[in-house]
């Protein structure tokens, strides 16, 4: 179940929308079976992201226990 929109996190939104991209049927890259780039930079963007959340998190617990 898709949560609703402001409830969704910025990497949630920028998946959803590489994956609505990748299911449209009469998108070029579908029909033709090719990647969508738009699609696959949403993605990177994504794990971009998550990679950097990471690394902030884990920042923080080291600050606190120092």
């Amino acid at each position: 179940m898709i949560k609703p929109l402001e409830d969704q996190t910025l990497v949630e939104r920028l998946r959803t929308r590489a994956s609505i991209r990748r299911s449209i049927k009469g998108r070029k890259s579908v029909i033709e079976g090719k990647p969508d780039r738009i699609a696959d930079l949403l993605e990177e963007a994504a794990d971009e992201i998550e990679l950097l959340q990471e690394i902030r998190d884990e920042l923080e617990m080291e600050l606190r226990h120092e």
